[in-house]
């Protein structure tokens, strides 16, 4: 009986080599650049990571803002804060009266992170909104843990119950609102003024 071993080996070896050199030459025929962007543009559609349409500012939501709401809101930081006069540090500072308070400062000694102590200022509105959309993107290096609050109303809600612990600093007035004593004041400003030497017949 004749052995064919080595010629089958040979076979599927010269087979192999085929095959190997038809994928070489149709990859170089086929070969084509991976896109820098994929996809293709969508008319209308912002591209992802584009920057979110503003939505309505702290003032406008404090103005409706809940604090019974807020409480329940702030069953979220009990876990690391107390919020009572004179309550205990914890993971973090308590929060009493903090609305109008320096940035990083007091709280009894807590020892603040330096990104937070750095951060200047004071816990305004506005700065707490910030910090409770994105503690770490507002001081970059905070020992805070907490991602944040991505709801609007949720952090308008329990500014409004911080800042009745203690603070109780007057709200901040929409800007609608400030602006409509200016508006008022346009006609006013813009009425016909007397001309010299003649009289102006009143508007009945």
């Amino acid at each position: 009986m004749v052995d064919r071993s080595n010629t089958i080996a040979g076979w599927v070896l010269f087979g192999g080599i085929i095959a190997l050199g038809a994928g070489i030459v149709s990859g170089k025929v086929f070969h084509e650049e991976r896109p820098e962007n994929m996809g293709y543009p969508i008319e209308g559609v912002e591209a992802e990571g584009g920057e979110a349409a503003a939505g309505p500012s702290i003032a406008t939501l404090l103005a409706s803002a809940d604090p019974a709401k807020g409480e329940g809101v702030f069953k979220k930081c009990i876990a690391c804060h107390t919020v009572n006069q004179g309550g205990a540090n914890g993971i973090g500072p308590n929060l009493y009266s903090v609305v109008g308070e320096e940035i990083g400062t007091g709280k009894a000694g807590f020892a603040f992170s330096d990104a937070l102590k750095s951060k200047g200022g004071e816990w305004t509105f506005e700065a707490l909104d910030e910090w409770l959309t994105s503690p770490r993107k507002f001081a970059p290096g905070t020992k805070m843990t907490f991602a944040g609050l991505g709801n609007p109303e949720d952090r308008a809600n329990v500014i409004a119950y911080m800042n009745a612990q203690g603070s109780n600093l007057p709200l901040p007035v929409p800007e609608a609102a400030s602006a409509e004593p200016e508006a008022a004041a346009a006609p006013a400003e813009n009425a016909a003024a007397p001309v010299e030497g003649k009289t102006v017949a009143a508007a009945h």
